[in-house]
């Protein structure tokens, strides 16, 4: 039996509960050909990037498979039918990742921080800058515009140009 990852996309007007249900369904399609699940994590309600069938928030939940080929196809079979699932991506991998994944260690570390607003930002950005004293500049005078190019001579070509 291969191993995988497989991420589903979960509409947002659904609860907490309607996906956990989802997730026991597809367990269930996985152990009935002959698969197993393991580690199952839910991300939570996050926004995307861009509209997936007049959604701007999913549930994404990760769930970690052992199971044959057949097994796989049937939940995929079955997720593609289904209008609660957005999206969904499997990848074939040679071990599955022992702890939190990368998404679950970022949730840790930003309660950890104390969310967003509590971290140094580093160095002023750009726009901060002080530019300093620019020194005695000549006044700008928009009105003589092109005085310094003396009288425009008619273009080639067009009324009143030479011929």
């Amino acid at each position: 039996m291969a191993l995988y990852e497989h991420v589903f996309l979960a509409r947002q007007d659904l609860s907490q509960q309607q996906v956990d249900a989802l997730v026991e369904q597809y367990k269930g399609v996985i152990s009935a050909n002959g698969g197993s699940v393991g580690r199952v994590e839910n991300w939570g309600l996050k926004s995307l990037t861009y509209r997936v069938n007049k959604n701007r928030k999913a549930y994404y939940t990760l769930m970690d498979l052992n199971c044959p080929a057949a097994a796989l196809n049937e939940m995929e079979r079955q997720m593609g039918l289904s209008e609660d699932v957005l999206r969904f991506l499997t990848i074939k991998v040679e071990a599955h990742e022992e702890g939190p994944s990368a998404m679950m260690q970022k949730r840790e570390e930003r309660s950890e921080r104390g969310g967003f607003g509590d971290r140094d930002r580093g160095p002023r950005s750009f726009g901060d800058r002080d530019r300093g004293d620019r020194g005695d500049r000549p006044p700008r005078s928009f009105g003589d515009a092109g005085a310094d190019r003396g009288p425009r001579r008619p273009r080639e070509g067009f009324e009143g140009g030479a011929e």
